[in-house]
């Protein structure tokens, strides 16, 4: 058994098995804690004091190297933390173990110490303001302090984020405390033990661990501990816990988004046209969809060497040699139904001569491709479900998406940057708050600005010395 908490002021409480899995998943073998209020507020006044003794003043290069030395093992296929995640997430989640490997391999890459120097440059001029004062463009010196104790609230249709959540928080000297979702309690756990184990001080400043949602009790004592609350979810459970969170605590919510591709008629000439498609396929297949970086369609410039009808076709097989590749996850009945229905309305439409076609393979629902002439925005149902769009001219996109613009995340973008930019600066106004080239949708950079949002410098207080 392998337990889905890392609370290290509370040795011995107890446990109960963990009773959540994929649909037909073979159990997880997992264990999860058994608290009460007076158990979390403990560990909660413990992470606050051994913040102060091993975070507060500890130079944030050791914390690099603290989180990178875990990182070197997630990326080790022999290390024990490497090998639990690999045996334990199919069960969980539902991904393939392929999915598992791909996924892990690249998400622990952005953990390593050269990532995360990288990002700590990018957010400030000289890191150091987060060790000492520094001096100040205009004159004088200014620090950087993070919250005491930060309470972070993780969903789990991606594995990892929580993770990187943490590793934010940890980098601005803030102690933290995981709830994590029961989609996906156990990297979270994981990387805590590897901490704990690299840096024992740090490891005391990280407390992981699980409980229901709308358990209040437990939410309350930690809401009331935190200095600064996280919350990844929908947006009925960000607004809920942004209700209840005290008047002074920092709250950050990042809920339900969308993200769609866009392809001018230029990148769909000669063969990078299949290069293109398999870069697509990849952005589709990553996390199946589930994250808020993952396309629901592709709008497709007409005019190019491929019009935007046979342009869904060799998605298709894209799609298909992906599968070969990076088999998608095991599904619950109600979505494969979703994905049949979906499919039926597509082949009645192709029948009445709506000029609609499906491309899927027979007797599965593993990958669905749709040319649908309707240009208006249609959300995907998930799972490897992609529409194709056509458009006359990419000035289109950004009226056809104008009712998202509360919700719009990343634009996957192939095509000229010149004939691009008119377009990325239109989404930008809109809400979107990244522009990638199409393969690269799944996968932000740890210094991109999420929701708009600068990573560390969000988290931080300023002082100002003049």
């Amino acid at each position: 058994m392998i337990s889905v908490f890392h609370l290290p002021a509370l040795p011995g409480v107890q446990t109960d098995p963990w009773r959540q899995g994929a649909p037909g998943a073979e159990d997880p073998g997992l264990r999860v804690a058994r608290l009460t209020p007076e158990l979390l507020a403990t560990q909660v006044r413990a992470l606050r004091a051994a913040r102060e003794a091993h975070l507060a003043e500890r130079p944030v290069a050791e914390v690099v190297r603290a989180v990178d030395r875990v990182a070197v093992r997630l990326l080790d296929h022999g290390d024990e933390l490497r090998r639990d995640a690999e045996a334990r997430l199919p069960a969980l989640t539902g991904s393939s173990p392929e999915m598992v490997r791909f996924v892990l391999d690249r998400m622990a890459a952005d953990w390593r110490a050269e990532r995360l120097t990288g990002l700590l440059r990018a957010e400030f001029d000289d890191p150091g303001v987060l060790d000492g004062f520094r001096p100040r463009r205009g004159g004088g010196r200014t620090r950087a302090y993070g919250p005491r104790l930060t309470m972070h609230v993780c969903s789990g249709n991606v594995p990892g984020v929580a993770v990187t959540s943490v590793i934010r928080s940890l980098l601005v000297k803030s102690a933290a405390l995981v709830k994590t979702a029961a989609g996906e309690p156990l990297l979270a756990a994981l990387f805590a033990r590897g901490l704990a184990e690299a840096d024992a001080g740090l490891g005391e400043c990280l407390a992981v661990t699980h409980w229901p949602g709308g358990e209040s009790a437990l939410e309350s004592v930690a809401l009331e501990g935190a200095d600064a609350v996280i919350v990844y979810g929908g947006r009925d459970a960000v607004e809920s816990l942004r209700s209840r969170t005290p008047s002074g605590v920092r709250f950050l919510g990042y809920g339900h988004r969308l993200s769609f591709g866009v392809v001018a008629r230029e990148a769909l000439a000669g063969g990078g046209a299949a290069d293109l498609a398999r870069a697509a396929a990849l952005d589709v297949a990553t996390f199946d969809q589930q994250g808020c970086v993952s396309p629901h369609l592709f709008y497709v410039e007409e005019g190019g060497e491929l019009s935007p009808r046979e342009w869904t076709a060799t998605l298709a097989d894209a799609l298909a040699r992906v599968e070969a590749d990076l088999p998608r996850s095991a599904l619950a009945p109600e979505e494969s139904s979703a994905i049949r229905q979906l499919r039926g309305e597509v082949e009645f439409a192709a029948l009445v001569g709506g000029g609609a076609a499906l491309h899927a393979p027979a007797g599965g629902t593993a990958w669905t491709a749709i040319f649908d002439p309707e240009p208006a925005f249609a959300a995907s149902c998930l799972n490897r479900v992609v529409r194709v769009k056509p458009v006359s001219r990419l000035d289109e996109v950004g009226d056809l998406v104008r009712s998202l613009a509360p919700v719009l995340q990343s634009v996957g973008v192939a095509g000229p940057a010149d004939r691009l930019e008119p377009l990325a600066d239109a989404l930008g106004r809109l809400g979107a708050s990244r522009i990638t080239p199409i393969g690269r949708m799944a996968w932000p950079p740890p210094d991109w600005h999420h929701d708009g949002l600068p990573p560390l410098r969000t988290l931080v207080r300023w002082c100002d010395w003049e």
